[in-house]
């Protein structure tokens, strides 16, 4: 183990000026999960250098090998299921039962990234002269990958697993709130069988990934954020190389006049209340027709009061504690600004008494389109109720903001969910589900504010697209 240090060039180390920082349990904050190095643009410059000199060696190695290493370490990550479980609890805050899917799942996603090793194919074509004009897919080279602190090894092991099959060398900033379990994956990777030089791990914050997104080594740049932390990096970026950016929502479920309650309800609570609200694809607006609206309302507000919130670790708990003090005051920042907007605080919004991070989660009714309750990416525990006429303006209200990341739709009437699915500009959208939750073998992306609009991650064609680049070769027999 090496907790507290940098992986660069092969070596483990920490930050060269030697700063670093703490991370604390959300729950409990006396308790200090680990000290890690706060990297600054001179520790990125030095691990992009090392990724470099790993790439020429890992894009030689087979495809084979490649997916042996992967498969490697999926088993070194299920070997150790336990010990993760209760490491992402108290590190990140979610509940044993969250903590334990995304625990499992992340193996999962390497064994499926260990098979498209071997599907990176081109094209051939016919030449006019006898001969053959064929593409290949080759690695992009370095591949920087930025992710969040709210799924610590599943959403990196959907960037780093596909990077690294596809033959590239990867430098890994995560985030600041979760670098323990980043260190984890970094762990299992090399456990696999992955040249230590292949990968790079940078702990720190924004200087570290501003440096990381702009250092023109790096490929390819795969970011999962804010819609304004994702902007930077695009801008960073620029023309000349690629990026995949998932970045925020403000999600929608509707529900129809012919809905089924106890269903809608349940569909609701999960995916706004989950993973203590702190999803991208998260519920965060419920559109209810006229019809149903009040009840609807009343029944998730019995719902939401009627969860228990406290340590993940725990037995018969239902949601953690937020993961960071910024969340929290973010959480009452929004309470209180939609009662100032005028919306009705049906129940919840206040932070409970105890060492740690703990709310009650918010339900409000009255929600106009312009509140900024109803626009705006909260990403906590904050539902919004709105009303509906009928289904064109809850499509209109459901399409009414920056962000088109998830969307779902609650009825018995399989005309209009496909007229939703048709007309909802969001990239998912779910049908009687939670709108949080995907697929591994499904592309995920979203449109409008929440995507560049380029390449889709997850899984499908254009996920691996974005790790390799095209070449075109014409052939003559003589």
């Amino acid at each position: 183990m090496h907790e507290g240090l940098n992986l660069v060039g092969g070596e483990w180390r920490p930050a060269k000026d030697g700063m670093t920082f703490r991370r604390s349990n959300p729950a409990e904050l006396g308790e200090v999960v680990g000290e890690f190095p706060e990297s600054s643009a001179a520790d990125v410059e030095a691990a992009v250098g090392g990724a470099v000199e790993g790439a020429a060696e890992w894009a030689e190695a087979s495809a084979d090998k490649r997916s042996d290493v992967l498969e490697a370490a999926a088993r070194w990550l299920e070997e150790r299921a336990d010990g993760l479980v209760a490491e992402l609890v108290r590190e990140e805050g979610k509940t044993r039962a969250e903590a334990a899917m995304e625990v499992s799942r992340t193996p999962r996603n390497l064994r499926f990234y260990a098979g498209e090793a071997h599907r990176i194919t081109g094209q051939s074509f016919p030449a006019g002269d006898g001969g053959i004009v064929y593409t290949r897919r080759e690695p992009v080279g370095v591949v920087g990958a930025i992710t969040p602190w709210n799924f610590p090894l599943n959403i990196p092991s959907r960037k780093i697993g596909p990077a690294l099959a596809a033959g590239n060398a990867v430098v890994f900033k995560p985030s600041p709130v979760t670098p323990l379990l980043a260190q984890r994956l970094v762990e299992a990777l090399l456990a696999g069988g992955l040249p230590p030089r292949a990968i790079a791990l940078v702990h720190g914050g924004a200087e570290a990934g501003a440096a990381l997104a702009a250092d023109g080594r790096v490929g390819a740049v795969t970011f999962t954020g804010s819609t304004r932390a994702g902007r930077a990096v695009h801008a960073a970026v620029g023309p000349s190389r690629r990026a995949q950016l998932e970045m925020g929502g403000k999600n929608p479920v509707v529900v129809l006049d012919d809905a089924d309650l106890e269903r809608a309800t349940q569909i609701i609570v999960k995916g706004a209340f989950g993973l203590s609200g702190q999803a991208c694809t998260g519920t965060s607006r419920v559109i209810a027709h006229d019809a149903v609206h009040d009840e609807l309302l009343e029944r998730v507000a019995r719902a939401a009061e009627a969860l228990t919130v406290g340590n993940g670790l725990d037995g018969g708990v239902d949601l953690g504690p937020l993961a960071t003090d910024f969340q929290l005051e973010k959480f009452l920042d929004y309470v209180r600004i939609g009662e100032e907007e005028g919306a009705e605080l049906v129940t919840g919004g206040l932070r409970l008494p105890g060492d740690g991070y703990f709310v009650r989660p918010a339900v409000f009714g009255a929600v106009a389109p312009g509140m900024r309750i109803a626009r705006e990416e909260i990403f906590g525990p904050v539902l919004a109720f709105q009303r509906a006429s009928g289904l064109d303006e809850a499509v209109a209200l459901a399409n009414g903001t920056d962000y088109g990341l998830s969307a779902g739709i609650v009825t018995r009437d399989t005309g209009r969910a496909l007229e939703f699915a048709r007309r909802s500009e969001s990239g998912l959208v779910k049908v009687n589900q939670p709108t949080s939750g995907m697929a591994m073998t499904v592309p995920f992306g979203g449109l409008k504010e929440s995507s560049t609009q380029t390449f889709k991650e997850q899984a499908g064609p254009s996920m691996m697209l974005f790790y390799t680049q095209e070449k075109s070769v014409y052939i003559s027999p003589r």
